[in-house]
């Protein structure tokens, strides 16, 4: 590869930066759905299950109550373990990616 020009398209296909791809894709899809299926749980079952929704578990704190607090916990716990899996899995990728990449470039 020439210094001034880089193929992109051949760095895209690099076993290791589908490999990145791949597994960070899936993960974040993982993720996402999970996240939204606690997300949309609230108004669906508030919608549609109100006297469930009233029911109290301790003191004032109702179902309705509880969720929306869950939704705080689900964010915090998304966002942990992204970091730790981003930490141990994904930026060691990335650098192996990019070492690779200025290999190519260094040619």
């Amino acid at each position: 590869m020439d210094g001034n020009r880089i193929d992109w398209a051949a760095l895209a296909r690099m076993p290791k930066f589908v490999e990145l791809h791949t597994k960070r894709r899936a993960f974040l899809l993982t993720l996402w759905c999970f996240g939204s299926l606690c997300f949309y749980l609230l108004p669906i079952c508030a919608g549609y299950f109100p006297e469930i929704m009233r029911t109290r578990l301790l003191g004032r704190l109702n179902v309705g109550y509880f969720l929306c607090l869950l939704e705080f916990g689900v964010i915090w716990g998304i966002a942990l373990y992204y970091t730790r899996k981003s930490n141990a899995v994904f930026d060691p990728l990335t650098r192996e990616v990019v070492e690779e990449i200025r290999r190519e470039v260094a040619r």
